[in-house]
């Protein structure tokens, strides 16, 4: 099964460089495949400008990852851990305090994984990573699975490193929302095919004119006639009509037609334009 096509990724250092797409799409390859968990047989992957085949495995002491589930050893503490995965990647031990600091697990270092919540699973497993003082993390859905505490302390967290120490971050995710909110370069895959690669600005100026309102309502099918001859972009599924607009302006006109019209308004909401986008773009 052909799982990716051709992939051109452009990762700038220092940046924090989101992969977005739906399940299924291929991210968990692309990582594995970055990451040297499968082998890239054709040999054209590239990092730090040179093959990744010849770097294996000594550019682990410039790339910390994540694929996946942390594998974490949950009979042992946090700190018997972090001590373990400094051995085998050749780290001193004292780094581990300055890693714990920065994930937040100091208070927490005696205490045995299997205590732990998701949000610190996930974190201690960023610590691992962070060994070694990487210039580059891959991290595969960092945020799968938490509470939104977690969700928050993961943000923070990626955001700092970033800020601070200058870390470029590789980041999947399915979560439009997490990605819109800490990256700053962003890449779509949809079925293998990278199908947007630029600027988080540069996407949201694309997505501008994307904007939906939904609106349900009583006698749907009347106001669908109605409102397809006022607006380009009208489309109808049950009692639910879509409308596209363009301004804050046209949606708060929009809702004095419905509501100078006597209409009987069950709901109503807006779609964001870059949400409407990405659903657009992996279909």
């Amino acid at each position: 099964k052909n799982i990716l096509n051709t992939l051109n990724l452009s990762v700038p250092k220092g940046s924090i460089y989101g992969f977005l797409g739906a399940n299924g799409a291929g991210k968990s390859t692309t990582m594995s495949l970055l990451a040297g968990i499968i082998k890239d047989e054709s040999n054209s992957i590239e990092m730090f400008n040179e093959p990744l085949k010849s770097q294996i495995p000594h550019m682990f002491h410039k790339v910390g990852s994540l694929i996946e589930s942390p594998s974490l050893y949950t009979h042992l503490s946090g700190l018997n851990n972090l001590k373990y995965i400094a051995e085998m990647k050749g780290v001193g031990l004292d780094e581990i305090d300055a890693v714990l600091d920065l994930v937040g697990l100091t208070n927490a270092v005696n205490q045995k994984v299997e205590e732990y919540s998701l949000g610190m699973r996930q974190r201690l497993a960023i610590a691992f990573a962070l060994l070694g003082d990487p210039e580059l993390l891959l991290l595969d859905e960092p945020v799968n699975g938490l509470d939104p505490q977690g969700i928050i302390d993961v943000r923070e967290l990626l955001t700092k490193l970033n800020k601070e120490r200058g870390i470029t971050i590789f980041i999947s995710s399915h979560l439009l929302d997490e990605v819109e909110r800490i990256c700053t370069h962003v890449g779509i895959l949809n079925k293998g095919d990278l199908v947007y690669q630029g600027t988080l600005r540069a996407l949201k100026e694309k997505a501008k004119d994307k904007q939906q309102v939904l609106v349900t309502l009583n006698n749907a099918t009347h106001w669908f006639d109605v409102l397809k001859t006022k607006y380009d972009t009208v489309s109808i599924e049950e009692k639910t009509i879509s409308i596209q607009t363009n301004s804050q302006t046209e949606i708060n006109d929009l809702l004095l037609l419905l509501i100078k019209g006597d209409a009987i308004i069950t709901e109503m909401k807006t779609q964001e334009g870059l949400e409407q986008l990405f659903l657009e773009l992996t279909k």
